[in-house]
């Protein structure tokens, strides 16, 4: 038994920006958050039996697009790593050093703290600052208990508060 046409727009309309929105906040670009979100959608349709509730359909859309995200940084990472190498390779000349230099600098600081940060406490402060997920969400979708939530946002803020500070005061030296 397949999902309901009716079933599958209600959490379409209804999580889709929740969904999005991690996504994006896991790739860093829009356009290919909203191609893994529908990619997530269309798993959804196509599972054989469908999820009791809405709920149920969030934590499940939820760990879905994370992990096809997640696999899709993997990926770029390891293209990206391929590329590096090639430019390595490849003499510098000062026209790719300053288009390399202004692309870094575009970067915004926060994706780039998020970055820095350890895996396990990312995805903690992702899910309560961009999904909106409550503690006990978020200790569902990653198998912890709410306590360990709680510790593991305080101390990805504490992290990312050391990393902007010292940013702050690298670039205030220049």
């Amino acid at each position: 038994m397949k999902i309901d046409q009716g079933l599958f727009e209600e959490a379409y309309e209804t999580l889709y920006p929740l969904i999005h929105k991690l996504s994006y906040h896991i790739t860093g670009d829009v356009e290919q958050a909203e191609d893994l979100c529908h990619e997530a959608f269309i798993k959804y349709f196509e599972r054989k039996k469908p999820l009791p509730d809405i709920n149920q359909t969030k934590y499940w859309l939820i760990r879905v697009v994370k992990n096809i995200s997640l696999n899709y940084e993997k990926k770029k990472f390891r293209q990206r790593k391929a590329i590096e190498k090639l430019k390595r390779s490849a003499p510098l000349t000062a026209d790719s050093a300053e288009h390399e230099y202004i692309k870094k600098e575009t970067i915004s600081r926060i994706q780039r703290a998020l970055d820095k940060i350890p895996y396990r406490l990312r995805m903690a402060v992702v899910l309560k600052e961009y999904a909106g997920l409550n503690y006990k969400e978020i200790g569902a979708i990653l198998g912890i208990s709410e306590g360990n939530v709680k510790i593991r946002i305080f101390r990805a803020r504490q992290r990312l508060a050391q990393i902007l500070k010292e940013e702050t005061e690298h670039v205030s030296w220049r």
